[in-house]
């Protein structure tokens, strides 16, 4: 059997449009897979959200890699992106980390997505496809979008994110709150707007951090950075809270009564955010989660394996899961495509489970009392 023949003949679709259904489309394409990816986004200019991501040596940088992006990486990271400023809520500087050799090197969401898109063939990604449903004829799936439209292919792969509509399809298996709410805001031409956090920010990040809430702000390459509050609450916080998050005003006052006795520096954040606030509550697959493996059905990133942020391992995590996958579809070792499937879910769960584990607590650890102390310690404890 040669490396491509198990799905020579297979049409493949990945549901999703991120960076884990972008890479593994460029991967089977490299091994001559017949590829489509069904996106929701009208079309690839629409505006992308979310903060920087750094990208780690054993996981994302390895995916691109294997894809043979990583010149087209390096033309678009951003050197220094990965400074962190460590502060109190009265915005005082408790520690600058600077690596200067770091494994970890930033980029924006954009120019990841742009450089994944331009390494797939023409046609490879069809735009304006929110999944509806999909059912099974046989041994192919049906997939059915909102605009009207249908697709048949004989393997399906969800990369559709935390609300994944596909993962009911695999498993009836829920996530768990994690305890914690974000709300997200974006800032545009923070030198401006923002002048104060802009110099705080410095071309990095930002963690403040005291009476058990956090505020994250990340650069971007833009000029813009991107904010996210942080605070233990109930998992129906947001609808029990009344608040409007379309109302900038709403939103501050929330800020001011919640963080009392934060410095009024921050509220630059809330005076020049841009469109509306997005609250966040954060939360997390059971780590010991297990399930049947399909014939033709599986999934790869927060679909499969979703957990809160505070462990910077998100997007590496679906990005190191589309490697392994394309290497297990493209495997001659594997007599069939359940087999390669198998041995792709019972490693990608054993591996999502010690980085959920590591999450939790980091999450528990950043809204503790002495959180402040702890992550400074973290970073200024001998190697």
């Amino acid at each position: 059997m040669n490396p491509k023949s198990m799905i020579s003949d297979k049409e493949i679709a990945i549901i999703g449009g991120g960076p884990g259904g972008l890479t593994l489309a460029r991967l089977l394409q490299q091994k001559g897979a017949n590829v489509k990816v069904y996106e929701r986004d009208e079309h690839k200019d629409v505006r992308v959200q979310g903060a920087t991501l750094d990208l780690h040596e054993e996981s994302g940088l390895a995916a691109l890699k294997e894809g043979v992006l990583m010149d087209a990486f390096k033309a678009n990271y951003r050197p220094g992106a990965d400074k962190l400023r460590l502060v109190d809520k009265h915005a005082v500087i408790m520690h600058d980390e600077n690596n200067e050799e770091s494994n970890r090197p930033e980029i924006d969401r954009g120019p990841l997505r742009k450089i994944l898109l331009n390494s797939l063939e023409d046609g490879t990604v069809v735009w304006d496809s929110h999944f509806s449903t999909m059912v099974q004829i046989n041994d192919q799936w049906k997939i059915e979008f909102r605009n009207g439209s249908s697709a048949i292919a004989d393997i399906v792969i969800a990369a559709d994110g935390a609300n994944s509509k596909i993962r009911p399809f695999i498993t009836p298996i829920k996530p768990f709150y994690s305890g914690v709410t974000m709300i997200e805001g974006t800032v545009y031409n923070s030198e401006v707007n923002a002048p104060k956090i802009h110099e705080l920010l410095n071309g990095g990040k930002i963690f403040a951090m005291a009476d058990e809430k956090t505020l994250i702000v990340s650069s971007k390459g833009d000029g813009s950075f991107v904010f996210y509050t942080g605070v233990k609450s109930g998992e129906d916080w947001v609808k029990e809270s009344g608040i409007d998050f379309n109302d900038k005003e709403q939103v501050k006052s929330w800020f001011m009564e919640e963080f009392s006795g934060w410095d009024t520096v921050w509220l630059e954040l809330f005076d020049n955010c841009e469109g509306k606030f997005i609250p966040r509550p954060q939360y997390c697959m059971p780590l010991d989660q297990q399930w049947e493996t399909q014939s033709n059905l599986t999934m790869l990133g927060d679909a499969a394996h979703l957990m809160p942020p505070f462990a910077g391992e998100g997007v590496n995590m679906a990005m190191l899961d589309a490697l392994e996958l394309s290497r297990c579809l493209t495997n001659d070792n594997y007599t069939n495509v359940q087999s390669a499937l198998s041995h792709y879910e019972k490693e990608m769960l054993r591996r999502s489970y010690e980085v959920a584990e590591e999450t939790l607590q980091q999450t528990d650890a950043l809204h503790a009392p002495d959180a402040l102390n702890y992550l400074v310690g973290f970073f200024t404890a001998p190697r």
